[in-house]
């Protein structure tokens, strides 16, 4: 068996944490500069407020509607996301992170277990430890077991918990189950099994195994087996490292400054370097980008571009990296061109364990190693940024966030305060 816990409406959720004056209130999270919403409450939802709707189209719901409006929070929800996995942790060590608000669950060997009783205790028990609602459902395969944790959110009764695991329940479900909400399907295929008649995911499972093979490939045999019962779809206990890292952000006015554009510039390629000692890994080469805005007609001629740096030896330096950074920036810079968005991508990523030394390299890799571990340790403890290469600049991010709640668990200066 399989279990999959989601938070509901998650980014809503943490918000709330910290303001219990929202619950009942229709409340969004805007994505990065504000732009659109990419989070509702159910409040907000009932309102028509749609999925990645731009915030000055639904500017008349939320003034009418007293719609409580907040810029991404990320750090919040990173922590509030750890802790959530903490007390999943309290249940079974084997634990799949699928997405900062989602997580797999293997419950193999557990087949003695009262499932329905389970479901209901882990969601019980996030709720008490973190104050995040959480869908928890549970099936043979982890495709049924999304399903079933949808069912958690459209049913208050199941009380955060679903067990679905008998034949004739499986299909009853299968046969009102939207087949573009199936896990795996997406949106292309989705439109065109629609279109061909096949609306739910009980219409999917009748297909034959080799007409979904020839239009969907492997992976679309792996979801038609799991619809049916059939475990195929691997669980990836632990922690997986990631085979490409990419930060990037969209900046709220245009920078045509070189040395302003390669400040934000060398703040990603440093959050890269620190995501790649994260995962003990390092990087062999690095992208850096830079777009001009597509929106404005006088830049079609130069939408922006890329350049690609190879390392001598594979590095997860922040001197580096940033020092990297500038040089491939100053490549692809073209003045009086306005951009609107850049970032570095680590690509070629093997684990650091790995890295094959360069007998000429000019560069002392063991010196760099400890000078990173020291630098990750004082930031560790006295907070994000506090030692920072200086060509980084000291401002932040040039986005927009002019609706971002304090980071109430991450930052001393924003822990709340209660008088008495």
């Amino acid at each position: 068996m399989y279990a999959l816990a989601d938070c509901n409406n998650f980014f809503v959720s943490c918000e709330r944490l910290f303001r219990p004056d929202l619950n009942g209130r229709p409340v969004i999270v805007l994505s990065n500069n504000d732009g659109c919403a990419i989070a509702r409450s159910n409040e907000a939802k009932a309102l028509g407020i749609g999925m990645g709707a731009p915030l000055f189209k639904i500017a008349d719901i939320v003034r009418c509607n007293n719609v409580a409006v907040f810029s991404g929070n990320m750090a919040l929800y990173g922590d509030i996301s750890r802790r959530v996995q903490q007390t999943l942790m309290e249940f079974t060590p084997a634990i799949e992170r699928y997405s900062i608000d989602e997580a797999f669950l293997d419950l193999r060997g557990m087949e003695s277990a009262d499932f329905d009783a389970l479901a209901k205790e882990i969601s019980r028990r996030c709720l008490r430890n973190t104050g995040i609602p959480v869908s928890v459902g549970i099936a043979p395969t982890k495709t049924l077991a999304k399903i079933a944790s949808k069912l958690c959110k459209r049913y208050p009764k199941l009380r955060g918990g679903c067990y679905m695991y008998r034949a004739e329940d499986v299909e009853k479900v299968l046969r009102k189950f939207p087949v573009e909400d199936v896990w795996g399907i997406g949106r292309r295929f989705s439109k065109r099994l629609v279109e061909l008649g096949i609306k739910t995911a009980y219409d999917f499972t009748t297909l034959s195994p080799e007409w979904v093979r020839a239009q969907m490939s492997i992976a679309g045999v792996r979801t038609w087996r799991e619809l049916r019962g059939e475990a195929c779809i691997e669980f990836e206990q632990g922690f997986q490292a990631k085979q490409s890292i990419c930060t990037s952000r969209s900046f709220a006015t245009e920078i045509y400054d070189f040395d302003a554009l390669a400040e934000q510039v060398a703040k990603f390629a440093s959050m890269t370097a620190a995501k790649l000692r994260r995962q003990h890994s390092a990087c062999n080469q690095m992208t850096v980008f830079a777009w001009t805005n597509r929106f404005k007609e006088e830049w079609t001629s130069n939408r922006g571009n890329s350049c690609v740096t190879v390392f001598e030896t594979a590095t997860d330096s922040t001197l580096e990296m940033v020092k990297a950074s500038h040089a491939a920036l100053a490549e692809i810079f073209a003045r009086g061109c306005g951009y609107k968005k850049a970032g570095a991508i680590a690509t070629s990523i093997i684990p650091k364990d790995g890295v094959q030394a360069n007998l000429f390299g000019d560069t002392d890799t063991q010196r760099h190693d400890r000078l990173m571990r020291a630098m990750d340790a004082i930031n560790g403890r006295l907070g994000h940024d506090s030692v920072i290469v200086a060509s980084q600049g000291f401002g932040d991010v040039r986005n927009q966030h002019q609706h971002r709640s304090p980071r109430y668990t991450t930052e001393w200066s924003d822990l709340p305060t209660v008088s008495l």
